[in-house]
């Protein structure tokens, strides 16, 4: 049955790409390659739409099909301490990506001032419809992005720590705060998994049957203000978050 065929082909391939037989980076044969070992060219079509859907390969224009790199990015709690202090050249995610050996980077995409929509608002603690400055920024390892990011932050505080200019803050924002004596003192953050929306899984470069983490984070200052609210969504299987040796206080359940 043709409908049986593609998914031998397709589980074919896949054992293939995870015994390591195609590593990651590996152009995958092509259809013309396939069909002259007595596959159908529709199922060889349908096999690779399936890989691509369940993130194993990816299609690159006039390269084929390779396959996707799925090396996993550790990103603990304590990166948040790692770059408090100012004057260093790593953000959070580029010191999570040297912690595992990988070359992170992050690039910018967007500087704008905006009217804050509603959830954000709530997030910030401001009025909806205040203007607020919103970076808009791509986490990368080798060129593929793994993280969507999305930050708002008060007019005044962008101000102070220079987050209303384009360009690349160097040690991260939480250290342009400490620098603007700002103080960052704790953060709230909330982390949730779904699928992806079509859009989101374009820019990912993986299919949209990978779900994705969604991370919320809001970072308060002296008094209890809220410095940044920061929305992220990166492939789940990119990136493991690690929360280590959280304090525990109270009666043990």
């Amino acid at each position: 049955m043709p409908s049986r065929r593609w998914r031998e082909l397709a589980d074919r391939l896949a054992a293939c790409i995870e015994s390591g037989e195609f590593p990651s980076g590996a152009r995958m044969p092509t259809t013309v390659e396939l069909m002259a070992e007595g596959e159908s060219k529709p199922s060889v079509e349908r096999a690779y739409r399936d890989l691509v859907e369940g993130g194993l390969v990816v299609r690159k224009p006039r390269v084929g099909t390779v396959v996707r790199s799925r090396a996993r990015v550790r990103v603990p709690l304590s990166r948040y301490g790692a770059v408090l202090r100012p004057g260093g050249d790593m953000g959070p995610w580029e010191t999570a990506a040297a912690g595992v050996g990988v070359g992170g980077t992050v690039a910018l995409l967007a500087v704008e001032r905006v009217a804050t929509p509603a959830d954000v608002a709530a997030l910030l603690g401001l009025e909806p419809g205040t203007f607020v400055v919103r970076r808009g920024r791509h986490a990368l390892i080798g060129g593929g992005v793994v993280q969507i990011q999305e930050a708002f932050y008060p007019v005044d505080v962008a101000e102070v720590c220079g987050l209303d200019q384009s360009g690349k803050i160097l040690g991260g924002v939480l250290g342009a705060m400490t620098a603007g004596g700002l103080a960052p003192g704790f953060a709230d953050e909330k982390v949730t998994a779904r699928m992806p929306t079509t859009a989101e899984a374009a820019v990912l470069g993986m299919g949209e049957r990978v779900p994705v983490l969604c991370v919320e984070r809001v970072v308060r200052g002296g008094g209890g203000r809220v410095l940044e609210a920061l929305r992220v969504v990166g492939a789940a299987d990119r990136v493991e978050l690690h929360y280590d040796e959280l304090p525990l206080t109270g009666g043990v359940v």
